[in-house]
């Protein structure tokens, strides 16, 4: 449910509507808009007297809110959040990149590609130092020494780091160390996980499941938002179909869609979606002209020889040109990158 503020409505008529709805038990959400003020309710709507509450001074309205999701809706939040990081803002008009190797491998490795992303024009640098891996026989990352690659890598550029967290018991490690929490496509509904970096202070990069719904992305950062972290960034990183000539397949309706149903950024995961170097421009551009708000691309300098993904990686150069028709995709859509 939504109280909706008169344009006339001052701040003690705004207090005195969350005073109340608090006093029977519910907790509210303020979004101060241009022109109103929405208050979102949070919890039992049952205990709430409706008319009552559309009686108060400088109360337009009261609206239920039908959808499962309610913070991540932007029916409570009619303004897109803008989530700052580093001196940027996913959700504002610029299209923000994060780039790197899939793995952390050695500090030569993160350090090259970190200096060659940010000369290309990346704002943020990726990099795993926990992966979790089909096969328990595989590469299954650097742990907490690869950390310590990532936050030397962003000592010497400025860039700061998205990392992957795989369990509840890793998140305090990885706060020291990340600027940028990222929730795995297999830890999409790993509930015990979202609720721990819910209760932290720093972005969380989403990833849709490999075979999850629109709406269930979106209830997975409900889990994130209703511990108190609202600072939640959604990608759409393909989805599992029938078609064998990709990775996965890249839902670029997803980002339209999200973007009526949220007010959370949206960014696209290229890599992942195709699996294929050959294919991550194509799907970059897409990405951009759909309206994401930000990439997630893969970088290796030798992917040849790269410890997992190498396949979809883009060697430094290449990632150099893409930047250049991200900027000129981003332009024809009234955007910058």
């Amino acid at each position: 449910m939504i109280v909706i503020m008169k344009i006339s409505a001052t701040e003690n008529d705004v207090d005195a509507v969350v005073s109340r709805v608090q006093k029977q038990g519910m907790r509210t959400h303020l979004s101060v808009g241009e022109e109103r003020t929405i208050i979102g309710l949070i919890g039992d709507e049952r205990k709430i007297d409706r008319g009552a509450l559309s009686r108060m001074d400088g109360v337009d309205r009261v609206v239920p809110v039908l959808r499962p999701f309610k913070l991540a809706s932007r029916d409570f939040h009619p303004e897109d959040s803008k989530i700052a990081i580093n001196g940027h803002s996913f959700g504002d008009n610029k299209v923000l990149v994060m780039a790197g190797p899939c793995s952390v491998e050695s500090m030569e490795q993160v350090l090259e590609t970190a200096y060659a992303v940010k000369e290309a024009g990346a704002h943020l640098l990726r990099g795993g130092a926990f992966k979790p891996r089909t096969s328990p026989y595989s590469f299954q990352g650097m742990g907490e020494e690869g950390l310590k690659i990532l936050a030397k890598a962003r000592e010497e550029t400025g860039l700061h780091v998205v990392t992957e967290v795989m369990a509840p018991e890793q998140v305090d490690l990885i706060c020291k160390y990340a600027d940028v929490l990222q929730i795995g496509t297999r830890n999409m509904q790993n509930y015990a996980l979202l609720n721990a970096v819910g209760k932290t202070n720093k972005p969380v990069l989403l990833k849709r499941g490999m075979m999850s719904t629109i709406e269930e992305l979106l209830m997975s950062a409900e889990y994130i938002m209703s511990n108190g972290n609202h600072k939640v960034i959604l990608c759409e990183r393909g989805i599992r179909t029938f078609e064998k000539y990709t990775r996965n397949t890249l839902d670029i309706n997803a980002v339209p869609v999200l973007k009526e149903l949220t007010h959370l950024p949206v960014v696209v995961d290229p890599s992942h979606a195709t699996g294929k170097w050959t294919l991550v421009k194509a799907a970059s551009r897409a990405g951009v002209a759909a309206g994401a708000d930000g990439l997630i691309i893969e970088v290796h300098p030798h992917p040849a020889e790269a410890m997992s993904d190498g396949e979809q990686s883009l060697k430094p150069r290449r990632f150099a040109e893409l930047m250049h028709e991200i900027r000129a995709v981003a332009a024809a859509v009234g955007r910058s990158a």
